[in-house]
């Protein structure tokens, strides 16, 4: 018997094939070797016991040789999909583009934000049921500022069961039950020095998505005077996991699929991108 694809899974597909799409005249930044960064789709992930780290560094050495399979071989998609991010020189990456679904320059994706929940038309006393709180969503941004009111976890109870991911914070970032996990991403490894090496968030883009999305009430809120009111999310009580994506260079491909990747894996059942 087939499969159930999961909406998660339609999501993700219909990623790839939107950052397919939209990278057909334009390339990723060459680094000094003259090699650039690449997303390689292989499809769907096999059956059964499978390691990605091997299988594409084997595949890397059949093609090249075990020199570049070692040294390009930047990351492995190993928890949705079958895929993995190379740094190759363009000769490689059409001697590579033969063997494989689909494979795609890694580029940055410039930030946008959202409108209130008011104004679609979904009003703050709109009837809510108790599975709410089950729900968790997983904001894919510049990571989030853990100590805002939207955020408190006063009457909380513990993370669902189906949840499977981490809090991967240090000293200065902690997950509660309002939080119930965080990531970071940064496949190139170059962070600029107003950028937080965690997932706290430094630029206010995916503090202010999380609340959009999953904000509990916050009273006597305002910009400057104006538009006093109760700022909330759509849906106050759910759950929130961070996946920071974004820096001050903009969000790589790389890393957004590397999210996504997990985000599956760790029982999200929304995705905010």
């Amino acid at each position: 018997m087939a499969r159930p694809i999961s909406p998660l899974w339609l999501l993700l597909l219909s990623l790839i094939y939107t950052l397919l799409s939209s990278h057909r005249t334009s390339g990723a930044v060459s680094g000094v070797d003259g090699r650039k960064e690449y997303i390689v789709y292989m499809g769907d992930k096999p059956l059964g016991d499978f390691s990605a780290a091997a299988a594409h560094t084997n595949l890397l050495q059949q093609v090249f040789g075990s020199e570049i399979a070692s040294d390009s071989l930047q990351y492995s998609y190993k928890r949705s999909f079958n895929g993995f991010v190379v740094k190759l020189t363009e000769e490689e990456m059409k001697q590579l583009e033969g063997g494989v679904v689909a494979i795609f320059p890694n580029e940055k994706k410039k930030l946008h934000t959202t409108r209130s929940w008011d104004f679609i038309g979904f009003p703050q006393q709109v009837n809510r049921t108790t599975i709410e709180c089950d729900v968790i969503i997983g904001v894919l941004d510049t990571g989030i500022w853990p100590e805002s009111d939207s955020f408190k976890d006063v009457g909380f109870g513990p993370p669902p069961s189906k949840w499977k991911g981490i809090c991967q914070g240090l000293s200065n970032f902690t997950c509660n039950n309002k939080i119930i996990g965080a990531r970071y991403y940064k496949s190139d490894t170059t962070f600029s020095p107003e950028d937080l090496q965690n997932p706290r968030d430094s630029e206010g883009h995916g503090t202010h998505t999380a609340s959009t999305a999953a904000g509990g009430l916050v009273s006597t809120v305002s910009l400057s005077g104006f538009g006093l009111g109760t700022a909330r999310g759509g849906v106050p009580s759910a759950r929130i996991a961070v996946y920071k994506i974004c820096w001050s260079d903009g969000c790589s491909d790389a890393d957004i699929l590397a999210a996504f990747d997990d985000a599956i894996a760790d029982g999200v059942d929304i995705i905010s991108l």
